[in-house]
Formats: structure tokens, C-alpha cells, sequence
């Protein structure tokens, strides 16, 4: 097999992001499924899956780069402990240029000794990894296989009333598909959801996952505190002085509350089970009156001020020193 960086088109010095875009970008084009009139095309897309299998993991690509296996993942052995270099020693029958290794018990000899004896010299009493024994002496290496990425990530956003009450979406995939997704009721903000088998597909390996993140949208009246909900509500300066009751919006249908006399701006009133849902009930909706003059000058209600300034002077910076 080709060297896996000259296969993804990549530099040895490039990030694992690189890698993995380089993979998808290849493998996308080089799927059986898009070139059927191509005999060619599985084995470019297996030579693509054995090259991420490589690059894609970060262990074995450390090992590939440092030499110790092989494009196909397979051990590279470069002679046994404390005999140097084999290439300087071969022609002297100290060590071996090249290992033949036979499978088939008492035939498997190996410069005088059985191929155990190989191993254990190698790697000491403990089998190298991957390596396991097999009947009569037999030793059978499998590298084991490295699972491909093929899981997907999207962002989705949803209302602060979808989050409460759940929603079916639809979502478009880095791929160009599209799901109806349902969104369940009380969906938390940075909440991840998977869906079994949405994800990419490469031959000889289970589906990816789709993986969906969350997020809620800024409301524009309530402020989200845990299962709270806080809103600054709006009243005239009448309201404010002689009472009444206000019209309160919440995340079902709108309340009245009711606004006592002489009530100043910043006053907060709850509202119980108005909030969000919560483990064992909902919590509470905090309305914060915001006293809010009219637009414009209005000359009548300056005069009436003035008069009453004069009349009824009060000093609420008193305590501000």
C-alpha cells in the first residue's frame, strides 16, 4: 500500500483536522455508490479507509511516523534486543536482514529455535500485542482494525417555547441531507442528542452517528435563571401612582396582575408556576415594573409636575449622602 499521507494528499506535519477533512473530502468522491460505472473506485476508497485508519488515530499515526508499522498497520520488526542495527551485522551471522516468519509448529524454526521462542526473545514471556497462540504452535498476528469516524455534529437553535414544549425540526447535513428531527419537551441549553446510524457510511463499517447540539434563543422578554424566568414589565406613570391591573405575558397565555397603588419603578412581583419545568413542578416568573413615561414632551403633564414638585417635595437620593 501507498504511503496513507501521499494517499490523503496531506503533509506529514498536517493537524488531525486536515486529516479528517481530507478523508471525507476523498472518500465522498470516491464512494462505490457515486461512481458505479467505475470497477476501480473500491479499491481507491479502500486504500482511503486503511490510510485514515493510519492517520485517523493518533497512536498508530505516532507509530507510523516513528516506523513501527507498516502503511497497513502491520509491525515492522527490525531485529531482536541488544543486536544493533541489522543492516551493519547481517553479512557477519549475527542478526538478520530479513525475517521470514512460518506458521505450522515444529517446521516454524527460526535460526535454531521455534517461532515462540522468536516472541519470547522479542518481547520477553508476554505475546506482543495483537499477537495470540494458536494450535501446534501456530501465531497468527492481527493488528486488530482502527473504527473510522463517521459520526456528524450540527448545531441546532430552537425557542425558548420549543425548548419547554418540544419540536420536529428539519436539519440539513454537512452531507446534503436533510431529517425531520424531533426536539423533546424540556431540551437544556448545550444538550447533545444522538441519532443511531444518521451519520456518514464507508464501506465495511457500521454507520456514524448524527450528533445534535442545542442551543436556545435569546427571548425577547424573559431572562433564564435555572428553572426561573425574570421579565421587566413596562407600566405608565397612572398605573404607577393610582393602581391597576396589567396585562403579563408568559410562556402560555398572558396573565393579569394586579398593580397596588403608589408602586415605584424596580418593585418585583412573582408569579408562582409561571416558569420553567423542573424536577417535581415549575418554577416561578419574576416581573420587575419598569415606569415608562410617553414619548415626546408633553407640556400639560410637565406643568402638572412642576406644580406638584412645589407641593409635595420628597428627596428618595436621601440615604445616597
Amino acid at each position: 500500500m501507498r504511503d496513507p499521507y501521499e494517499v490523503l494528499g496531506v503533509q506529514r506535519g498536517a493537524s488531525a483536522a486536515a486529516i479528517k477533512s481530507a478523508y471525507r473530502k476523498l472518500a465522498k468522491k470516491h464512494h462505490p455508490d457515486a461512481n458505479k460505472n467505475d470497477p476501480k473506485s473500491a479499491a481507491r476508497f479502500s486504500e482511503l479507509n486503511s490510510a485514515n485508519e493510519i492517520l485517523g488515530d493518533e497512536a498508530k499515526r505516532k507509530q507510523f511516523d516513528r516506523g513501527e508499522i507498516d502503511a497497513e498497520g502491520k509491525p515492522r520488526f527490525q531485529g531482536f534486543a541488544g543486536g544493533g542495527d541489522p543492516r551493519a551485522r547481517g553479512a557477519q551471522g549475527g542478526g538478520f536482514e530479513t525475517h521470514t516468519f512460518r506458521t505450522g509448529g515444529a517446521g516454524a524454526n527460526f535460526g535454531g529455535g521455534g517461532f515462540e521462542d522468536i516472541l519470547n526473545s522479542m518481547f520477553g514471556q508476554a505475546t506482543a500485542r495483537g499477537a495470540r497462540p494458536g494450535a501446534g504452535g501456530t501465531f497468527e498476528f492481527d493488528p486488530g482494525t482502527i473504527a473510522l469516524d463517521l459520526d456528524l455534529s450540527v448545531a441546532m437553535t430552537v425557542s425558548l417555547e420549543e425548548s419547554v414544549k418540544g419540536v420536529e425540526k428539519r436539519v440539513r447535513l454537512p452531507t446534503g441531507k436533510e431529517l425531520n428531527v424531533k426536539i423533546p419537551a424540556g431540551v437544556a441549553p448545550g444538550q447533545q442528542i444522538r441519532l443511531k446510524g444518521q451519520g456518514e457510511t464507508a464501506a465495511g463499517h457500521p454507520p456514524g452517528d448524527l450528533l445534535i447540539t442545542v442551543s436556545v434563543a435569546p427571548h425577547p422578554f424573559f431572562k433564564v435563571e435555572g428553572s426561573d424566568l425574570r421579565l421587566d414589565l413596562p407600566i405608565t406613570l397612572y398605573e404607577a401612582v393610582l393602581g391597576g391591573k396589567v396585562r403579563v405575558p408568559t410562556l402560555g397565555s398572558a396573565v393579569e396582575l394586579s398593580i397596588p397603588k403608589n408602586t415605584s419603578s424596580g418593585r418585583i412581583f412573582r408569579l408562582k408556576g409561571k416558569g420553567l419545568p423542573k424536577p417535581g413542578g415549575t418554577g416561578d416568573l419574576f416581573a420587575t415594573t419598569r415606569i415608562m413615561l410617553p414619548d415626546g414632551n408633553d407640556a400639560e403633564l410637565e406643568e402638572l409636575m412642576q406644580k406638584w414638585r412645589d407641593a409635595h417635595p420628597y428627596h428618595p437620593r436621601s440615604d445616597h449622602g
